[in-house]
């Protein structure tokens, strides 16, 4: 007969484990986005075998609960997660050097008090004196006492203000210090997990969370040396990053990411658009007194944008202050260990900060260096003689590097020399940006006088026509000891907006891509778009065109409507290139007062 087997011993209940987050556990690694971070934490204790109960306390209050995700380590099944917040700590009202500061003004009141009644009862017994009880000789011992007792109560009570007002400034103080919360208050939540173990040893559990309140933004240095050809721009990339969620993060590995994390984003739909005719309606006085000034008073129409309201509602000002000019250092300069971009996706990039960072949770930024680039760049000078004759420096610096550059603010050195403070667009890797260089004042640019002449035309049985030429000469000077390649130039000349006037461009001799509008110029040559879009070679050092041309998102059918054109210069170590705008405007009848000319 066989014997039944026992009954397996039931597992006997554990104690909990109960750790603190900060000093039982270390941050493996911290991923930061633009407005919150997402942190990876590793605990390690044992465990007995059965069900354990593991407590984390000190967990950041501002922690999403719905973020949280619990890997484990070693043979043990994690059962359950909950997170909870335990209450705050009592928050002290007072201090015992509040309490002695309180005291010692109250003493300094009641000393007050009494200075007071000495000063009244000095007064009323002054008041009491009179001729028939107080002798003639006496009378100025009696005012001398009074002056000498007066004067010594008056310095006395001033002493007691002046020390009432700093008694203030100290309880005020401590007041504030008391008000201060416990960094603890800060670490409130609790993470109670239910690991499982078939056997006792020793497990690793980590912990991944997303907090809000931690942020970062990209700034530049970006460094230009007019006299080297061969990549003249050091782009220096660096990232400004704060945090204050309760927790430091003491010698963590940092990875900065470029994409930002979005809920709920979804395609936009287009809404119905429809058209009706504006019915009148009487209103009544006081409808009409409740109507905001500039209201709509058309029914339909396409609603506004979401992006156009936002652009109304919210603008963004961010100034921050002025860079010193930079110290020439004679020694040669330390090497920088450049980030490593550990992903390179087609939508965004990953930077993985060198080494080891400490960024405390004080909320204020802490700077650090992801790269540096040495990039090409096409320097140009820029000149409107008409409006400014101030050459600008322009470089339009190619991102040649695997990094992408996030936008954000530059502050721009020349030669050493701090220019101006400018803006990065958001560029991808093999992209191009242009970036302003400041003036240059050793490229002088002399906008001369126009020049114009006025014809007329028709005989005595037809109305007379005006012609009036104008002719405008340009110089550009280079004062450099180097030559200048690309000067470009940028003028215009009128357009006509009445068939009674015809406007001509004489030279240089570019063609519109059309030219039937009445009023048009009236280019010779052919009117294709092919013709627009030609550059004029007026001698081996200058090219004219139409404004726009050499624009990446140049518009061919848009060439020449604003009239205007500019001319691209090279230019010899002091030497001098003119060129020349010329023009006619045809007015019919010739007595017709014509507006802007």
């Amino acid at each position: 007969m066989m014997t039944p087997n026992p009954t397996p011993p039931a597992f006997e209940p554990t104690p909990a484990v109960e750790l603190h987050s900060v000093s039982d556990s270390k941050i493996l690694g911290v991923s930061l986005y633009s407005t919150r971070a997402e942190i990876t934490r590793l605990y390690k204790f044992a465990v007995s075998t059965g069900l354990n109960q593991v407590n984390i306390s000190g967990l950041p209050n501002v922690l999403e609960t719905e973020s949280l995700r619990v890997e484990g380590r070693g043979k043990a099944t994690i059962h359950d997660v909950s997170v909870t917040s335990a209450k705050g700590e009592h928050v002290p009202t007072t201090s015992a050097a509040l309490t002695a500061l309180l005291k010692k003004r109250e003493e300094t009141l009641n000393a007050q008090a009494r200075v007071d009644k000495s000063v009244t009862a000095l007064e009323v017994y002054l008041a009491s004196l009179s001729v028939q009880h107080l002798e003639y000789s006496k009378l100025e011992s009696v005012m001398e006492s009074y002056n000498a007792a007066g004067e010594k109560l008056d310095g006395k009570r001033a002493e007691l203000r002046e020390e009432l007002k700093a008694l203030q400034a100290e309880i005020e103080q401590e007041q504030a210090r008391i008000a201060v919360p416990h960094e603890n208050d800060k670490l409130r939540v609790k993470a109670a997990i239910g690991v499982f173990a078939e056997q006792a040893g020793d497990v690793e559990i980590a912990l991944i969370y997303a907090v809000p309140h931690a942020t970062w933004r990209a700034f530049y240095d970006i460094r230009v040396d007019m006299n080297t050809k061969e990549d003249p721009v050091k782009l220096i990339y660096k990232a400004a990053i704060s945090q204050d969620t309760g927790e430091a993060w003491d010698d963590v590995p940092l990875t900065l990411e470029t994409s930002t994390p979005t809920f709920g984003l979804e395609v936009p739909e287009l809404q119905p658009w429809n058209l009706d005719i504006f019915r009148y309606t009487p209103a009544k006085s006081a409808r009409r007194k409740s109507m905001a000034p500039g209201s709509n008073l058309w029914h339909g129409g396409a609603p506004p944008a979401p992006a156009a309201l936002s652009q109304l509602r919210y603008r963004r000002f961010e100034e921050e202050g002025e860079d010193g000019i930079e110290e020439r250092r004679s020694a040669e300069p330390m090497n920088v260990l450049g980030a490593s971009v550990t992903s390179k996706g087609n939508v965004s990039a990953t930077f993985r900060v060198p080494g080891q960072v400490s960024i405390p949770s004080d909320n204020e930024a802490h700077n650090f260096t992801i790269v540096e680039l040495s990039l090409q760049a096409a320097m140009s000078w820029v000149c409107v003689p008409r409006v400014d004759t101030k050459a600008h420096i322009n470089a339009k610096i190619t991102n040649a590097s695997e990094y992408t550059l996030l936008a954000g603010t530059a502050s721009v050195y020349v030669d050493g020399s701090f220019i101006s403070r400018s803006e990065v667009p958001a560029v991808s890797p093999k992209e191009s940006f242009d970036c302003p260089l400041g003036v240059d004042p050793s490229i002088r640019v002399t906008y001369h006088p126009v020049i114009k002449k006025t014809s007329h035309s028709g005989g005595f049985l037809f109305a007379k026509t005006a012609t009036h030429t104008f002719s405008q000469r340009i110089t550009v000077f280079n004062t450099k000891s180097l030559p200048v390649s690309r000067v470009k130039l940028v003028d215009h000349f009128p357009a006509s907006q009445h068939a009674d006037i015809v406007v001509k461009l004489l030279s240089p001799a570019l063609v519109l891509p059309s030219d039937n509008a009445a009023g048009s110029v009236k280019a010779k040559g052919a009117t294709a778009l092919g013709a627009s879009t030609q550059k004029i070679k007026l001698g081996k050092d200058v090219i004219a065109q139409w404004d726009g041309v050499d624009e990446p998102d140049c518009v061919v059918e848009s060439l020449g409507l604003d009239r205007k054109v500019n001319w691209i210069c090279s230019v010899a170590p002091q030497a001098k290139v003119n060129v020349s705008l010329e023009w006619e405007v045809g007015v019919s009848p010739a007595g017709a007062h014509v507006v802007g000319l």
